[in-house]
């Protein structure tokens, strides 16, 4: 079966920088429905739509198709005694962007730094401003279910799973298969 829209593809990958220094080695596959559903990126989707099991190849991604340029307008300085203790470096917190644009997404800072009563957080993507090789090997392609198309999302191994409906709502209805954690 060939990748087309609203089929399901579990793809082996391997993420490295553009030296080659791997990033994550994907110990469990990508799975994810392929057809603009935003549950990998569109250069990924790009790569494989019409291949087919057995496919393999090894992309490269430039930031702007990734996770963006860094903006070091994403970097705040804050008062340590505005955060939770205990604190530590690697710590994530969500908050809004210092824009006027009120239908702004929150975003996820990380803290990069603490000295003394400062705190350094950082709300650009860890992979922000990176050019990224993605090894790619597709190892199963179904029909997607209607209920998948309908959610937009994978159901069940290694994708999402609802429960029953008493449930709806919850934490783990908002999942979407990423190949970056």
């Amino acid at each position: 079966m060939k990748i087309a829209k609203n089929t399901v593809v579990t793809v082996e990958y391997k993420l490295s920088d553009a030296q080659g220094d791997l990033i994550e080695d994907g110990r469990e596959p990508m799975v994810y429905l392929h057809g603009g559903y935003e549950n990998t990126l569109p250069k990924i989707e790009e790569a494989l739509d019409g291949k087919e099991v057995g496919f393999e190849n090894t992309i490269q991604v430039e930031p702007e198709d990734a996770f963006g340029e860094y903006d070091p307008n994403l970097v705040k300085i804050e008062p340590r005694g505005r955060l939770p203790t205990p604190l530590e470096v690697g710590m994530q917190f969500e908050g809004s962007p210092e824009t006027e644009d009120e239908d702004e997404q929150p975003l996820i800072f990380t803290v990069t730094d603490i000295a003394d009563d400062k705190v350094v957080l950082d709300g650009n993507h860890p992979l922000a401003g990176m050019a990224l090789r993605f090894t790619l090997k597709v190892t199963e392609v179904r029909e997607a279910t209607e209920e998948e198309i309908a959610h937009e999302h994978v159901h069940g191994a290694h994708g999402h799973h609802h429960g029953s409906e008493d449930d709806e709502g919850e934490e783990g209805d908002h999942f979407r298969t990423h190949p970056i954690h």
